[in-house]
């Protein structure tokens, strides 16, 4: 077998074996985040959307990575293979970034037709403490069955594109920085 030839065969194993590992990974993460579903809505009667937010950047994250893996170089693909850190870097960064597009979409920084919107409920006599707070994460919701599709499609997409929540944050402190001047 030439070089050339056991290289290709060595790139198919790594692949099918990456592969793999992103099932498993994907299957693992779900079943997890499915638990904390199940657990806070038992106990406390709530759909988290933090939560939900979270588990649609991590599968973007995931979706992504497979989507590259054919791209990718040898060494990259060798460095995937080895490392279960690495294969989780990616998809737990899509996470982060589907609940910081998350806290932008309940600042109303971005707003518009294409983004969802929320009922936010309002703290008892105009001041904020501590059951605020806690009515804040627990009775935020979308305000309709659109926006929560919304909701869901852009923290997939938070996860999947993994430069999408970095641009919108520099595109909005180089807006704050040219309000400072």
């Amino acid at each position: 077998m030439d070089v050339e030839a056991h290289s290709t065969t060595d790139r198919v194993q790594n692949i099918y074996l990456l592969t793999k590992r992103l099932i498993v990974m994907t299957a693992i993460s779900l079943i997890f985040f499915a638990a904390i579903f199940a657990f806070s809505y038992f106990f406390n009667q709530r759909f988290m959307m933090t939560w939900a937010g979270f588990v649609c950047g991590i599968i973007g994250g995931f979706v992504s990575i497979q989507q590259r893996i054919k791209r990718v170089s040898q060494e990259e693909l060798e460095l995937l293979t080895k490392s279960w850190f690495q294969i989780l870097l990616v998809p737990i960064f899509g996470g982060v970034f589907a609940l910081v597009l998350y806290v932008l979409f309940l600042s109303g920084i971005i707003s518009g037709n294409m983004f969802p919107q929320f009922h936010i409920p309002e703290p008892i006599n105009g001041i904020p403490d501590n059951q605020f707070m806690l009515s804040l994460f627990t009775e935020t919701y979308p305000k309709t069955g659109q926006d929560f599709a919304k909701f869901l499609f852009w923290s997939f997409v938070a996860g999947f594109s993994e430069r999408f929540v970095p641009q919108i944050i520099t595109q909005i402190s180089d807006k704050a920085g040219g309000l400072k001047k």
